[in-house]
């Protein structure tokens, strides 16, 4: 069974995932002036959620070997691969296929289900 504070810690880096993309999408939006830059609805919501997952990472620390943070935090490359892919229409290059399928062997590797 799966403990609870790797679920809270994969909760966490989902939810940065998230923030990551809200981020760039504000990025790549002509703004009028630099407070409409930093001071819009996805600016702040992703911020938000950033400091909603330093809060959820802290929590899931607490509970869990440190030795596991490493690899769980590469699952954020995933998320946002699939992501900016559906959400921002962004390409799937080859390079980027075989750096996930990397980051995912190395996963099951460290875990042993191999």
């Amino acid at each position: 069974m799966i403990n609870k504070h790797i679920l809270i810690m994969m909760i966490s880096v989902l939810v940065a995932a998230i923030s990551q993309i809200l981020l760039k999408i504000s990025a790549n939006k002509e703004h009028k002036n630099i407070i409409n830059e930093y001071l819009n609805p996805h600016v702040i919501l992703g911020y938000v959620l950033l400091f909603a997952s330093t809060i959820l990472t802290i929590l899931a620390l607490r509970g869990m070997e440190l030795k596991n943070l490493p690899i769980i935090e590469a699952s954020g490359y995933i998320y946002v691969l699939i992501f900016s892919a559906l959400v921002l229409k962004e390409k799937i290059t080859k390079k980027k296929i075989i750096g996930n399928i990397i980051i995912i062997l190395g996963i099951i590797v460290f875990f042993g289900k191999w």
